[in-house]
């Protein structure tokens, strides 16, 4: 089994891919500010999540990189609330992107609070 195998790791990249989606409708001048910070940390909880899954053998590792994880995904909800804010996206797709966020957060955690089901103990 590897970290594609996982449901956070799944749901995570598609809502990488969403955030990617989404952004392209964000105005220039955000380029390298919004838009840059959001798609960076979207694609970070799949990146550290990888990270952290070739880290189980070591349990305080893992659960350290889950919790990166879990941070990139918090501030991707943070960047979505500023693109709402700024009338990048409508109230229906942040409420939709959030909640997927926040399944993703949820799986996240159940992997912090459950570490020894993910690793090589």
């Amino acid at each position: 089994m590897g970290v594609e195998d996982l449901l956070a790791y799944q749901k995570a990249f598609d809502l990488a891919m969403d955030v990617f989606d989404i952004s392209k409708a964000f105005p220039r001048e955000e380029q390298y500010s919004l838009t840059d910070q959001i798609r960076r940390s979207s694609r970070a909880v799949c990146a550290n999540m990888s990270e952290s899954y070739r880290k189980q053998r070591y349990q305080k590792h893992f659960v350290s990189k889950l919790t990166d994880c879990d941070a990139e995904n918090g501030e991707t909800q943070t960047w979505l609330k500023f693109a709402k804010a700024c009338n990048y996206i409508s109230v229906e797709m942040y409420l939709a992107t959030l909640e997927k966020s926040q399944e993703v957060g949820r799986l996240i955690n159940y992997m912090i609070n459950n570490p020894g089901k993910f690793g090589s103990n």
